[in-house]
């Protein structure tokens, strides 16, 4: 990645602390420097300095304790509430606390107090020793609950994160028939271990950055380790350690940040929230990013053939995937052009259209006040203002405002003779192959596009479509991935990829991985010759 890149991506993600109030910029100057000291000895100092920073909230709980070692020393408790198990910190914390002594035998081995708790007393499995303010307040907003003993100037963050979260349930983006129905959720570790369930292998591993001065967000990407390209990897992590802004709620905000190409309608990084088909681009060499907070997982790099890939078009015969493939390449296709064409027929090359059909085109529009792009260009916008809302609107509002919306209006403004009925059913035709795009921001791409092309069939017909559909596929050949041509393997043609584009090779003939993701292993099908013997031979 050039320079000019990370320099800009730094300056858009960070903040301008010449603009800031001096009040402002001092105390956060004040806050920063208080997280990077260190702890002092004294746990009721330590106490105070984390209430005047975290400002008295009430669910922050701190709760003194006396460790049981003959001089009750004092001990200190630091988790918030609902952030943690309440059976995990009575029963690994609090009760060994109560319960244990620090005894003679620990001192004689001249184990320290602190090290003694983290491996002798506490229960839970994860506990680690903390020195700064900093990493303190990194785990006890991950849900760890910060163990301070006086006459100490370190901490132990114990794990005991629970609180409410939304169990595993089906995707509710990417339905398919046949398949599994479990979902991401909102939790980057139960992420991680549902792709661990699908490839149960030591060489997929697992990188995470902090990203958010704020939020904090814990941001993981895994890849399997000899496939995936080292330099896509690399680029990928420093993408990832440049972004500076004060917080990431959800994996749109990594997306935005990573991606090579900023102006342009077609995302140049798949999400998806099924384990199945993250774990499928993993085997093909790409690199998934978690992040903590939202169930979409980002995968690159991506190309524009892995938009129109289903899950279901691996659990099915490679002939039916592929007529349920070509069939989204067709209703993509009639989706971006269907109302540009209709007004470019319409308006300028009615030659093209039989005579009967022309004669009942002309008997409908008589009468109708609008030329016909403008007709096309107010029912393309109602009915996305009719998708949004119902998208918005609750499900029992918003299926009464599809139907209100899809049969009272479209017959209204028939009746009222504001558009021609072919008009409607144009539209209607064009909402519903949009919809089997599998990938919703592909969807989204499509839909934009197609009011620039209405405006090119407007005024120039046929050779306005052409000309914007050009344009359309230079931008394509122009667009990359992490380094990878986004049409590959149209442009360049890649002979061996074309099994998984418009058709779905039978598996058997898909040996080897795409040529174009920069994986450092190519081979997917590697069978011994031995296996190929008759019994006997």
């Amino acid at each position: 990645m050039s320079r000019r890149m990370t320099q800009g991506r730094r300056k858009s993600g960070g903040t301008d602390e010449k603009r800031l109030p001096k009040a402002v910029k001092h105390e956060t100057e004040q806050l920063k420097r208080i997280e990077e000291m260190p702890l002092t000895a004294s746990v009721k100092q330590n106490m105070e300095m984390c209430k005047k920073e975290l400002g008295e909230s009430p669910d922050i709980i701190y709760r003194e304790l006396e460790l049981n070692n003959g001089d009750n020393t004092p001990i200190l408790l630091i988790y918030v509430q609902g952030m943690i198990d309440d059976e995990r910190m009575n029963e690994f914390v609090i009760q060994p606390l109560h319960r244990d002594r620090y005894d003679v035998e620990s001192q004689a081995q001249d184990m320290t107090m602190l090290k003694w708790m983290e491996k002798k007393l506490l229960a839970t499995g994860i506990a680690v020793e903390v020195k700064d303010w900093k990493l303190i307040y990194q785990k006890l907003f991950l849900g760890y609950c910060i163990i301070m003993v006086e006459g100490v100037a370190r901490a132990i963050a114990a794990n005991v994160v629970g609180g409410p979260r939304r169990g595993v349930e089906e995707p509710k983006t990417e339905m398919v028939i046949r398949g599994p129905r479990e979902g991401f959720t909102e939790s980057v570790r139960a992420n991680t271990a549902m792709l661990r369930r699908k490839i149960r292998s030591p060489r997929l591993w697992m990188e995470q950055v902090t990203i958010g001065d704020l939020t904090q967000t814990p941001v993981s990407f895994m890849y399997i380790k000899g496939l995936a390209g080292e330099d896509v990897i690399d680029d990928l992590r420093e993408r990832l350690k440049s972004i500076e802004i004060d917080g990431i709620l959800e994996s749109g905000y990594i997306e935005e940040l990573i991606g090579d190409q900023k102006w342009t309608p077609f995302p140049t990084v798949m999400s998806n929230e099924r384990p199945d088909v993250i774990a499928a681009n993993l085997l093909e060499g790409r690199v998934a990013v978690l992040v903590d907070g939202t169930p979409f997982v980002l995968v690159v790099p991506a190309t524009l053939n892995v938009f129109f890939q289903s899950a279901e078009d691996y659990y099915q015969r490679f002939d039916i995937a592929t007529f349920l493939r070509l069939l989204r390449f067709v209703s993509f296709f009639i989706a971006l052009l269907m109302p540009s064409v209709y007004v470019a027929i319409i308006g300028y090359h009615q030659e093209m259209i039989p005579t009967q059909l022309l004669l009942k085109l002309a008997a409908q529009r008589e009468g109708v006040p609008f030329p016909a792009y403008l007709e096309a260009f107010i029912m393309e916008l109602v009915f996305e203002i009719l998708r949004e809302a119902v998208v918005r609107m609750p499900s029992a509002a918003g299926n009464t405002i599809s139907i209100v919306g899809g049969l009272v209006i479209g017959q209204s403004v028939v009746e009222a003779g504001i558009v021609s009925p072919a008009v409607v059913i144009v539209v209607s035709f064009t909402a519903i192959a949009s919809f089997v795009s599998p990938n919703y921001s592909l969807g989204i791409a499509a839909r934009l596009l197609r009011f620039f092309l209405l405006l090119a069939a407007s005024t120039l017909g046929f050779y306005g479509i052409a000309l914007v559909t050009l344009f359309i596929l230079l931008h394509l050949c122009n667009i990359r991935s992490f380094g990878v041509p986004y049409m590959t393997p149209f442009a360049p043609f890649v002979g061996p990829d074309l099994k998984d584009t418009f058709v779905r090779a039978p598996l058997w003939l898909m040996k080897e991985r795409p040529q174009r993701i920069k994986s450092d292993n190519k081979v997917r099908q590697q069978v011994d010759p031995e296996l190929r013997k008759e019994p006997g031979q």
